[in-house]
């Protein structure tokens, strides 16, 4: 059990803080309004045009079905792992670490204390974190190619894989779904660049590797205050916006995250055997390693706190 107080650093509040993405996503639409923002919801990205003096042309569709195209100076895709920005512009890659997240909304979730907790087991994990009013977001993230057992049917696959995690299961006993069970990945997917000629990459679309240490919101707040940064300066000169004016947000994303990537990655490599993440899993549980490591993914304790020769050294011997 970690905990930000015996972490050491300044965190921004007490406690990790945890809200329905429904809560949270709302909350983001109506301030972007407020600055003046043209919100188009239901619009499907469909193609990307070349480009040109004026900028990038989008082409998308309305729920209405309706065609449409917008020219940007700058398109920023900010639309997740499966970003079609990314796709249309050339910039997506996959890795190698390919995972599968089945994620649903339960009440009647019993955890020993209101905290997220996670329970490795082989082969994948099993995230439980309370976001009020009794419910639970509960995610088991396994191997792609073990999700495909699921056969069409998540909520029947979801509902027996949570029996298979024992130290989670009395807990869930009783459990009951309140959203639907939904499917997202595979994990592991990063771009080639964060930034094209016209074109800069925020939050999941730009890299996603594993969920398993719940930096996925911070990471993206993060590199939208490094992309306003950028796109500020950029688009006070006139013309277009080629890549190389946009070379100071990618340098940005690289001081900001490079400690997180190498951490995010030790993890998820390490869950691939099994007996050696047990064993670090205790040891920085009875040394009182995992506050650090706490700290470091909630982005308030610099990772080189953990990426260093003693810290690793002591996780495993």
């Amino acid at each position: 059990l970690g905990r930000f107080a015996r972490a050491g650093g300044t965190p921004f509040r007490a406690t990790g803080l945890a809200v329905s993405r429904r809560v949270l996503d709302e909350a983001l639409v109506q301030a972007a309004r407020r600055a003046g923002v043209r919100v188009l919801e239901g619009v499907m990205v469909t193609g990307l045009g070349a480009m040109h003096a004026a900028g990038r042309e989008v082409t998308a569709r309305g729920s209405d079905g309706a065609q449409m195209q917008i020219t940007a100076r700058c398109v920023v895709g900010a639309d997740g792992i499966r970003s079609a920005v990314a796709r249309y512009a050339g910039l997506h890659r996959r890795g190698r670490l390919r995972r599968m997240a089945f994620v649903a909304h339960m009440t009647g979730v019993i955890t020993p204390e209101p905290v997220a907790a996670l329970h490795v087991g082989t082969g994948g994990y099993l995230g439980l974190n309370p976001i009020g009013d009794g419910v639970t977001n509960v995610a088991l993230v396994i191997p792609a190619a073990d999700a495909k057992a699921a056969g069409g049917d998540a909520t029947a696959f979801f509902l027996a894989a949570l029996a298979r995690y024992p130290s989670a299961w009395n807990g869930l006993r009783d459990a009951r779904i309140v959203r639907e069970v939904m499917v997202t990945g595979p994990f592991d997917t990063t771009c080639r660049r964060s930034t094209a000629d016209g074109v800069l990459l925020v939050g999941d679309a730009a890299d996603f590797f594993d969920p398993f240490t719940g930096e996925g919101v911070c990471t993206a707040l993060t590199g939208a205050q490094l992309a306003a940064t950028t796109l500020t300066r950029a688009l006070a000169r006139p013309g277009p916006l080629r890549a190389r004016h946009l070379a100071g947000y990618r340098h940005a994303r690289r001081r900001a995250f490079l400690g997180k990537w190498i951490v995010e990655r030790l993890i998820g490599y390490a869950m691939l055997t099994p007996r050696l993440f047990d064993r670090a899993v205790d040891r920085i549980g009875r040394r009182g390693m995992a506050d650090t490591l706490i700290g470091v993914t909630g982005h308030f304790v610099s990772p080189w706190r953990v990426l260093n020769p003693w810290f690793l050294a002591r996780m495993i011997v």
